[in-house]
């Protein structure tokens, strides 16, 4: 098991062709369903493989701040190893998630109302002897595990990518692809980065050149709702073949329902982002820009999930957005 793989803890995800995706983005394209995770979302890698390198150090508890997606990580990977776990979460957090993270045996924490708030709780509560931080997205071992991803797209295509597409919040993902990328050498392919506005925090900072703080998380894809993306996700955003795109919360949300129409799936709007880049052309503008491989290359786009919707959810997502 190369390191990284996280063990038992996640799946090898199903690499399938889109037939749908393809006809809108004008080549083929392959889904990564990172959705079908244990815990819903691509998390698990990189969350349980540093769940695992700290318990072999002997902590007791864990303690992560999350909009949603890492807390199940870490919960699952706590109930499997046998350990304790807090989740700080924002009261932006569904009730839906709350109960998934109890389900699993987590003491959950509701602090503040977004996650920059929830993680500064966090902090405090992993200063307690035999506690653990999991940060849900800036760190080492959590890139290291997530770009075990990378590994599976090599085993799995005949050729590299024209281009991988995936949704950024802290820029936990960008950075774990980042580094498969290089690890199988495939660093020129470039990574088309996408953020919805009001929770545009790696645009920004590619804007400014430097790190800068969103006054406000404003959009609906709340599991993208970091104020400040990594200092990993900008650097690698500024060496590598990175293309940052920002679509808009209604984009974000038709496309939730046009992929649950297609292919029977349903994720959330920060996995909607991703969706419409490639729903409403813009992937077709970017490959005649050259900014990212043209057909005959296949695409590939995270279908990072989430766990923090349902049917009424999505409902309630088009009301609050005047969508039909």
């Amino acid at each position: 098991m190369a390191a990284g793989d996280g063990g038992r803890f996640h799946i090898v995800s199903p690499l399938l062709e889109s037939v749908a995706l393809s006809k809108a983005a004008g080549t083929k394209v392959y889904m990564k369903l990172e959705n079908v995770q244990p815990t819903g979302s691509f998390k698990i890698r990189g969350i349980g493989y540093t769940c695992q390198e700290a318990a072999k150090q002997g902590c007791q508890r864990f303690v992560c701040s999350s909009g949603g997606n890492a807390g199940l990580a870490m919960a699952y990977a706590a109930r499997q190893l046998g350990l304790q776990a807090t989740v700080v979460v924002p009261s932006s957090t569904g009730p839906i998630v709350v109960q998934k993270l109890r389900d699993l045996g987590a003491h959950v924490e509701i602090c503040g109302k977004v996650w920059d708030d929830a993680n500064e709780r966090a902090k405090e509560l992993a200063k307690r002897e035999g506690c653990v931080s999991i940060h849900p997205f800036d760190h080492p071992l959590v890139w290291q595990g997530h770009s075990s991803l990378v590994r599976e797209l090599r085993d799995a295509l005949e050729a590299k990518p024209g281009a991988v597409v995936l949704s950024v919040g802290g820029g936990g993902l960008l950075a774990g692809v980042a580094a498969g990328l290089r690890d199988v050498g495939w660093q020129d392919v470039p990574i088309v980065a996408v953020e919805t506005w009001g929770a545009h925090s790696l645009h920004a900072a590619l804007e400014a050149g430097r790190l800068v703080s969103l006054p406000d998380i404003t959009s609906v894809a709340k599991c993208l709702g970091a104020k400040t993306v990594s200092a990993r996700a900008l650097q690698c955003a500024q060496e590598l073949r990175v293309v940052s795109q920002v679509v808009e919360d209604a984009e974000a949300v038709q496309a939730m329902e046009r992929f649950l129409d297609d292919e029977r799936l349903l994720v959330e709007p920060a996995c909607g982002a991703a969706l419409a880049l490639l729903y409403t052309g813009r992937l077709r503008r970017l490959q005649r820009e050259g900014r990212v491989g043209a057909a005959p290359l296949p695409v590939v786009v995270v279908v990072c999930g989430g766990s923090a919707v349902d049917a009424a959810e999505l409902r309630a997502l088009k009301s609050h957005l005047g969508l039909p």
